[in-house]
């Protein structure tokens, strides 16, 4: 902090503005101010004193979130001899405080956690935990909060400690795990009924089930498991001792995944949960909602565990149907939330029998998922008294919307076509309540696109009513055939359930005129216009070839499509299906016809330009950006060699206004970057079609961006050298375009935070210049912009942004792989000889980069594409990366600040080793991911 320690007064006055000064701009004030406090140095004794002043909850709250924070973040701060004294001042600290507030006890339990995880020198700190409280039952409490929190943070992301570190605390751990669950089971006796302390108790037992440390023999026949569903069996449970005692079941549950090693504490567990179906009903004829939801987590984790014993031997031993059984009692209760507890375990279940793909099995599964469709199916009726169309963004809606997974996932164990005439036939049969209908259409919905129509359907054109299996055929017409009359929620879902069935459609062309018909009528009301808008999107996405001869009805939709009341993504997706119509009609009516279906659009640009130049209000102009932009990427006829593209002339008519409309709004960044996505489009749709808007373009982009650097710009620029970047006569004018964008771009991640501020900018620069890479990498290679293109790459390296780490990543594998990969062209020396170059400069820099981004900075999930870039650095020049690794790895640090060991002169050379000496790229990856580990 600048002018040195503040003093106590003013920390204090800060911590009460903070909490509380009635003016937000002054918490705002306290609230950075004490920020900047807790980054400095003087945090640790400024802590350490507020906490020994005890003034009152809220200052040793701050200091105890402070130290806890400063321990997980900035313990290297302090001299390893200044340890024990931190050590022992905490246990000093939540002694004393013990009494003031629960919150400052687990922050300072946390603190010290964390001090023991990362202090090397403090061994078997359980043990002299237990051996200094354990006597004393006034510190019980924190002692178990302690005993809590540890395992927990074992795998804390905060923390930096490093596998063998890891392994080390885990095996100490282990090691006294008897001597905490002893201690457990003593603090229970001891205290009798006492709710609080079992929370606590169950809460720490939970917490070292999951760290899968417990010995599972000594845990199936302790005490403790039988005091768990004792609580669990008991009516007079209060809910908050409810939910911990189900929270440590379904730990133990989770942690005896692998039953087999774990076959004692299995059978328990097993025993124990079928135990509790009694105390289900209980709840339930109670109306206890919260203790349905914890006994519906016990039996869903229950079957979870089980699941491969289930499916390997269902019905015998611990393979018992009964767990089943449990899932469906709860699927039965009348509030939705208890069932899609178990959706995890039934999309699980699906899984594994579609894997196993075994025709016995199935049979046996099949009526649980029967009755569990049937479930759902209830479970999906909208209130009697509802109004209107059902809500899709409303947690009931979200509901149905899973429920339409689950059923698509399970629904080939009962078979789609006996699932779709059964649900037709209780439509037909019965006469049902709208409520009932609609839900039953949802359903049929969801698997309308797996059923699988037998051949005689496809053959034949009439029906016979009389069958027992109706067709789908038969079900499309019946639907069509809904009076208006019937609830708005049931034509609405008829109207998805029929753009479901677009397929049925396309093989019954007969139904095309019916089916439109019906979606026409939806598409006037507000309530159905944006269903039926997608409905005909994906008729048109289906049945292309059919609906040409609509064409023209199309389009004079898509004319009035603000006579509609449709959503933005149903306009959007209703051109998107015209467009794709559009495609398959003659060439020479394409022309015509997309000029007519751009007018629209294009009009309503021209007329905000001309607003804007009258009375110069800007309006914004998206919505037609996007629809224009929608109508040229899905515009793609086929167009053999020679012909002219026939929406070439269309978009050299349009250019002119979406350049006019990107230097309006040159400053808005969400306008230009729509811009940009209709001009990606458009050259995209005509290809090298598009060559007389080269120059205009590229001189308006550069133009506009040395003022306004938007991203977007350097993708729009990635097109134009995948279009362009292969014709001799472009590649310099590209090559111009790359430096006049780079030079702006390379000041904007210069800046302080830069790379971290402006990942969208990063991965648009290396999209760009990969493109360059793959199109002409002699041009490239050749030019004076290359060395800071690769210095800026090695700096990105570390940018933990996915996109943009996946953008720089890539740019460097294909840039080295030009001088690896002999495609037999003409320039592969040159490109070999320009490659060696940049490696001889740049190779040793990138190789240490890389090794401590992939150990320091980069999550796991990015360390496939930092192998990748080894791998070809060393396929380029095997003898030279060896000694960039060994200099790369030599830099690691060997030791963390707690003083305990990283990594070890072994390792590294093991390491060094497996990826010299791999012979494909995956086991470079392989390396790397065990390697990285060491450091997190």
């Amino acid at each position: 902090m600048e002018g040195g320690k503040p003093n106590l007064a003013l920390v204090y006055q800060a911590v009460q503005a903070l909490y509380h000064d009635p003016d937000p701009a002054g918490k705002e004030r306290a609230s950075v101010w004490l920020g900047e406090l807790q980054r400095s140095m003087y945090a640790w004794e400024i802590s350490d004193q507020l906490l020994q002043l005890k003034q009152d909850v809220e200052s040793c709250y701050f200091a105890a979130q402070t130290m806890k924070m400063k321990i997980q973040t900035s313990f290297y701060e302090l001299p390893p001899e200044t340890h024990n004294a931190l050590r022992d001042s905490l246990l000093t600290h939540i002694q004393n405080l013990k009494d003031l507030s629960p919150i400052i006890v687990t922050q300072l339990a946390l603190a010290i956690a964390d001090l023991a995880l990362q202090m090397a020198s403090w061994k078997g700190c359980v043990h002299t935990l237990i051996e200094k409280y354990n006597n004393d039952i006034s510190s019980m409490p924190f002692l178990i909060e302690i005993l809590t929190v540890l395992p927990e943070e074992v795998h804390s992301r905060s923390l930096r400690i490093g596998a063998n570190r890891r392994t080390e605390i885990i095996e100490d751990l282990a090691y006294y795990s008897s001597t905490v669950v002893t201690l457990l089971t003593t603090c229970v006796e001891k205290t009798g009924i006492d709710e609080k302390m079992f929370i606590k108790v169950f809460r720490c037992l939970g917490s070292w089930f999951n760290l899968g440390v417990l010995d599972t023999n000594f845990m199936a026949s302790n005490q403790l498991l039988m005091v768990l569903f004792q609580v669990l069996q008991r009516d007079e449970t209060s809910t908050n001792l409810h939910e911990a005692a189900s929270d440590c079941v379904c730990s133990a549950l989770y942690a005896i995944e692998n039953v087999d090693t774990n076959m004692a504490l299995a059978l328990q567990l097993f025993q124990g949960v079928l135990t509790l179906e009694t105390a289900y009903h209980m709840a339930v004829a109670r109306e206890d909602l919260d203790k349905v939801l914890n006994y519906c987590r016990i039996f869903t984790e229950l079957c979870e565990t089980f699941l491969e014993t289930t499916v390997r031997s269902p019905g015998q031993g611990m393979g018992d149907l009964r767990t089943l059984e449990l899932l469906l009692i709860c699927a039965g209760h009348p509030q939705y939330e208890v069932v899609e507890i178990s959706f995890n375990f039934w999309y699980r279940l699906g899984e594994h029998l579609y894997k196993i793909n075994d025709a016995a099995l199935h049979t046996i599964f099949r009526p649980y998922i029967q009755r569990l469709l049937h479930c759902l199916a209830r479970h999906c009726q909208l209130d009697p008294d509802h109004e209107g169309i059902p809500e899709d963004t409303d947690d009931f809606g979200e509901f149905r919307m899973r429920v339409s997974d689950l059923v698509k996932d399970v629904i080939f164990l009962v078979g789609s076509m006996e699932c779709f005439s059964q649900l037709y036939s209780t439509l037909k049969e019965g006469n049902p309540s709208w409520e009932v209908t609609e839900a039953v259409l949802f359903i049929m919905a969801a698997i309308a696109k797996s059923v699988d129509p037998c051949p005689c359907q496809l053959l034949s054109v009439t029906v016979s009513q009389s069958e027992n299996n109706p067709t789908l055929s038969e079900v499309l017409q019946q639907v069509v055939l809904l009076p208006e009359s019937v609830h708005m929620a049931v034509r609405y879902t008829s109207i998805e359930l029929v753009g479901e069935m677009s397929e049925v459609v396309d093989r019954n062309p007969r139904f095309l005129d019916p089916v439109l018909n019906y979606l026409m009528k939806g598409l006037r009301e507000k309530p159905l216009a944006s269903a039926a808008a997608k409905a005909i999107h994906n008729i048109c996405s289906v049945c292309r070839d059919h609906m040409a001869q609509h064409f023209q009805g199309l389009l004079d939709i898509a004319r009035a499509l603000d006579s509609f009341a449709l959503s933005t993504e149903a306009a959007v997706g209703l051109l998107k299906g015209t467009a794709l119509v559009l495609a398959r009609l003659p060439l020479e009516k394409i022309a015509e016809c997309l000029s007519d279906l751009c007018a629209v659009q294009v009009l309503a640009l021209k007329k905000l330009l001309a607003e804007e130049s009258t009375n110069g209000k800007s309006a914004d102009p998206t919505v037609w950006l996007d629809r224009l932009a929608v109508i040229f990427r899905h515009t793609n006829p086929i167009v053999e060699n020679g012909q002219t593209h026939p929406c070439q002339k269309v978009i050299q008519e349009i250019w002119p206004v979406l350049s006019e409309t990107l230097n309006t709004h040159q400053a808005d960044n969400r306008i230009v970057e729509r811009c940009c996505r209709c001009l990606r489009f458009a050259v995209r749709c005509v290809g090298k079609g598009s060559a007389s808007l080269l120059q205009p373009l590229v001189t308006q982009m550069v133009s506009v961006y040395q003022v306004y650097p938007h991203s977007c710009f350097l993708y729009l620029g990635s097109i134009l050298v995948d279009e362009y970047g292969m014709e001799e006569g472009c590649r310099q004018g590209l090559l111009d375009m790359l430096q006049a964008l780079c030079m702006p771009t390379f000041q904007l991640l210069e800046q302080q935070n830069g790379l971290r501020n402006h990942p969208d900018t990063v991965d648009d620069l290396f999209r760009l210049a990969t493109r360059f890479v793959q199109r002409s990498p002699v041009t490239l290679l050749s030019s004076s912009i290359i060395v800071h293109i690769i210095q800026c790459a090695i700096a990105a390296t570390s940018l933990d942004h996915r996109d943009a780490n996946c953008s720089v990543m890539k740019f460097v594998r294909d840039l080295i792989h030009t001088g690896v990969a002999n495609d037999h062209e003409e320039d592969f020396e040159v490109r070999k000889q320009l490659i060696g170059q940049a490696m001889e400069q740049h190779g040793q820099q990138l190789v240490t980069q890389l090794m401590h981004s992939c150990c320091f900075c980069l999550p796991p999930y990015t360390l496939p594409d930092v192998a990748e870039v080894l791998w070809e650095v060393m396929v380029f020049d095997r003898p030279t990366f060896c000694r960039w690794l060994e200099n790369a790895l030599k830099g690691l640090p060997k030791e963390t600040s707690g003083g305990a060991v990283t990594v070890t002169h072994k390792q590294l050379t093991d390491f060094h080793k497996q990826v010299t000496s791999a012979e494909e790229c995956k086991q470079v990856c392989w390396a790397i991911r065990e390697f990285t580990r060491l450091f997190r």
